[in-house]
């Protein structure tokens, strides 16, 4: 459990440093780099990769649909 807790402990370490960093160097403070990040940035990500899901299971069913009817199409040519 101890190296569990350490462990948590260096992440927000590093993620804290990491966004301090960030806003430095891109001349920004704290919490607008918070505000990109979280209220902009991963709410962006998680809506894009439902779209993207969404998308590819619409694309695929598409696929297999199309497959479908080929090949029993394919299979009505061999049977006349």
């Amino acid at each position: 459990m101890k190296e569990i807790l350490q462990t948590a402990y260096w992440a927000y370490n590093y993620c804290t440093d990491f966004v301090i960093n960030l806003a430095n160097i891109l001349n920004l403070s704290y919490y607008e780099i918070n505000f990109i990040l979280f209220i902009i940035g991963y709410p962006t990500l998680i809506f894009g990769t439902a779209l993207l899901h969404f998308n590819q299971r619409r694309r695929l069913r598409k696929m297999i649909k199309f497959n479908g009817q080929r090949t029993s199409s394919m299979s009505n040519e061999q049977t006349q």
